[in-house]
């Protein structure tokens, strides 16, 4: 694994490194496979807006595109074969991380369609047909974490599917997910699957709750002393909930026969405010049992000169709880925060993914 003593630190300290970042040029140069000796990189991620990126580039895609438009294929189902493959391929690539680590890492999340959202029936329908088309054991399929999502994910995970639960905003989501977690693998375990063999991450978005509330704070006299406070403090909070509900006998219960925990996966780790340091959301975040999902730019700045400390997590609830105390009593509306969050995370996603299908219904037609 990489020399890097940056990386190396974070992946001691516990906190896995994952890609958030795929695309075909990534898996057929060889990058992929290189981030992996040399950076550490243990498990990759996706979603609508990374493919709609991927798949601007029409010239990694030409030939595929080509042979489908040749056998008569739909933009939906030229979408659907496109993404399995390039996930079907990262999983490949990512094989022996997952053997090494006894399933921990080495895995790639592919996301549900995000028109579905709020769908639960057509999201299961969706995620099982995912985890089908893709075939690898090291997938993980993204399910939002919508109120639509929560039993959706419980579904999921009771038909033996290894899921990704994307979206997370607020720490008691944060719990309804670990609920959905727990009661999804009792059923997974009723149906008779081997739980030993099912795997998730929760993923807490991060940056994107620093953007809201400083945005926020900026119209309120006095604001600027909680200024860039909120995410860290709300992610410090959910592993703290996190550290609570592992700790349960209903948990203990399962781990008895096998069961691995959700992790805590910090998303959104890319600093939108270019006056906070870029590796804020790396250096801060730092405890066991975790993983760091990072754009490129965020790794690379990892790897040159991140701040690293130790644990700067555990033991830091009761701090971050007066984070939330204080911009409650300035006026900071927390539940409009994370609903304002959810809403505008799915229409990007859905935007994305009307970007997607309109440029390979584009690609199809030229290759016509």
């Amino acid at each position: 694994m990489t020399t890097n003593p940056n990386l190396k630190a974070l992946s001691e300290a516990g906190v896995s490194i994952w890609l958030d970042d795929l695309s075909r040029q990534r898996i057929s140069s060889g990058n992929l496979a290189e981030l992996i000796t040399d950076k550490a990189v243990v498990g990759v991620t996706s979603n609508p807006t990374i493919f709609a990126n991927a798949l601007s580039n029409a010239a990694d895609y030409n030939g595929k595109v080509r042979e489908l438009a040749a056998r008569g294929a739909s933009v939906d189902d030229t979408v659907r074969e496109l993404t399995t493959t390039d996930v079907r391929d990262a999983a490949d690539i990512f094989r022996n991380v997952y053997e090494s680590t006894g399933g921990v890492d080495g895995r790639v999340s592919l996301e549900v369609d995000p028109r579905l959202a709020h769908d639960t029936d057509r999201t299961v329908a969706e995620a099982v047909d995912l985890w089908k088309a893709v075939d690898r054991p090291n997938l993980m399929v993204k399910i939002p974490a919508t109120l639509a999502g929560l039993p959706a994910i419980t579904r999921v995970l009771a038909e033996g599917v290894s899921v990704n639960v994307t979206l997370i905003f607020s720490v008691q989501r944060y719990r309804e997910v670990m609920d959905a977690f727990l009661a999804g693998l009792e059923q997974a375990k009723a149906n008779g699957h081997d739980i030993s063999q099912i795997s998730s991450v929760a993923s807490f978005f991060v940056s994107r709750v620093d953007t809201e509330i400083d945005k926020r704070l900026a119209k309120i006299s006095g604001g600027d002393r909680l200024r860039g406070k909120a995410a860290i403090a709300n992610a410090r909070l959910a592993y703290a909930a996190y550290e609570e509900m592992f700790g349960t006998e209903r948990w203990k219960a399962l781990e008895a026969v096998g069961a691995k925990p959700q992790r805590p996966l910090w998303a959104s780790t890319g600093v939108k405010d270019p006056a906070y340091s870029d590796t804020r959301y790396v250096d801060e975040l730092v405890a066991p049992n975790t993983v760091n999902t990072m754009p490129e730019a965020t790794l690379k700045a990892t790897a040159d000169h991140a701040d690293l400390r130790g644990d700067t997590v555990r033991g830091t609830g009761p701090a971050a709880q007066q984070v939330f105390d204080e911009l409650a009593a300035i006026g900071i509306d927390l539940d409009d925060v994370f609903a304002v969050l959810e809403r505008e995370g799915v229409e990007k996603f859905d935007k994305s993914w009307a970007e997607l299908l309109q440029t390979v219904s584009e690609q199809l037609a030229q290759a016509e």
